[in-house]
């Protein structure tokens, strides 16, 4: 995966885990955490919290992801805030049961494109700091 984008790194992790533990795990090396440390952090946030019914587990795994690499001044719920209104543009809702159409019978984003949204709202914010 060396030659890979960020993005596509966590695509490819998301086949073995969750969208939040795919997004965490793009970032393990910054993060300084073990592999088995961010899978465990980050297990129950796939899948929307609450079963599709809450917050896309990809863009919860950057938050959390922003939260620990974050050593700016500004706060990171600020910074979120910023990153879920991008996200929700790119993606199309920041809820999984919408993204995944779960009412409406229309994807509005798949999972694989939600992972590479997350990581590249993050990858942005972080270049700023």
């Amino acid at each position: 995966m060396e030659n890979t984008t960020r993005e596509e790194q966590a695509v490819e992790y998301k086949r073995k885990c969750n969208c939040a533990q795919a997004v965490l795990l793009a970032f393990a090396p910054e993060l300084g955490k073990s592999k088995e440390e961010l899978m465990a952090v980050s297990s129950g946030f796939g899948s929307g919290m609450g079963g599709m019914e809450g917050t896309c587990g990809a863009f919860v795994g950057a938050v959390m992801a922003l939260g620990m690499l974050n050593k700016s001044d500004k706060p990171s719920k600020m910074i979120a805030k910023d990153m879920m209104q991008e996200f929700k543009e790119m993606s199309g809702a920041t809820i999984c049961g919408d993204l995944k159409g779960i009412k409406t019978g229309k994807m509005l984003c798949s999972c694989d494109d939600c992972v590479r949204h997350g990581v590249e709202v993050l990858e942005k914010r972080l270049a700023e700091l």
